[in-house]
């Protein structure tokens, strides 16, 4: 049994580090500055879930992004990330929050990358909270919180691009993401056509996976992203689990809407 073990791991190994030196750091082509979006979290049926911000503030070469949303029932999920674009986007710091009856576990996550310390809070339905602390080597490629950011960047890039990620099961995990452009979609806004640029981020478990699946838990669904084409990228629409085992959820954009306007006075008081 244990020659068994060692011999899954030593192929794991094997397999698996020859991808430590296919990441990639991606190039700043568009930097990032003061943003405040607004956006909805919806079923891929379009039921309402969330209402969100997505708020960006810039100081140098430093960007601190924050993704917040509050659910209906009470539930939140607030992702924090710290990053530098000085010639090449790298990840400084990363926190999520994962609260209420949304998420099957309670989670907090923080990250930073310079040190590779990672702590992680967790609290599984009816158990009392545990914490779990790591440290793992992280390269510059590091993308938690960043991925859309880089897929604007990715725009001219006709191969994939591989970023490493940490996902928490709650157990840290390093994995390798493989960022993939499959073509243009056609959209309108105002009745307008336009094209957006259709991505996928899928997490690479090898030619192994029916070994590392069962060790990392259950393979999670491919990411998709769709950001307008055009000389000034943005994000539109993207499709993913917001945490391991968990449905398939759509981000997108939402506009503001107004009060209805009242018909005007026409000098007769009530």
């Amino acid at each position: 049994m244990w020659k068994r073990i060692v011999f899954v791991v030593a192929l794991v190994a094997v397999l698996f580090l020859p991808n430590v030196f296919l990441a990639d750091q991606v190039s700043v082509r568009y930097t990032e500055g003061l943003l405040h979006g607004f956006l909805a979290l919806r079923t891929l049926e379009g039921k309402s879930l969330a209402v969100g911000d997505l708020t960006q503030t810039a100081d140098g070469d430093r960007v601190t992004s924050k993704l917040a949303f509050k659910f209906k029932d009470g539930s939140v999920h607030e992702e924090t990330t710290v990053f530098s674009q000085r010639n090449k986007f790298q990840v400084i710091e990363y926190h999520l929050l994962q609260k209420g009856p949304a998420f099957k576990r309670q989670l907090e996550t923080s990250i930073h990358a310079s040190s590779g310390q990672v702590t992680v809070h967790y609290a599984e339905e009816g158990k009392e909270e545990k914490v779990l602390n790591e440290r793992l080597e992280l390269g510059p490629d590091f993308a938690n919180g960043i991925v859309p950011i880089l897929v604007k960047n990715l725009l001219a890039y006709s191969s994939p691009v591989t970023v490493s990620m940490i996902v928490t099961t709650p157990k840290p995990k390093l994995v390798k993401v493989a960022i993939v452009r499959q073509g243009e979609e056609p959209f309108s806004i105002g009745g307008v056509n336009r094209k957006a640029a259709h991505f996928v981020a899928k997490v690479e478990l090898g030619p192994v996976a029916g070994v590392v699946a069962p060790l990392v838990g259950k393979e999670p669904t491919d990411f998709q992203l769709w950001i307008s084409s055009g000389d000034a990228p943005v994000f539109l629409r993207s499709e993913g689990q917001l945490f391991e085992g968990g449905p398939i959820w759509r981000i997108e954009q939402i506009t503001a809407a107004w009060p209805r306007k009242l018909p005007a006075d026409n000098g007769k008081n009530p």
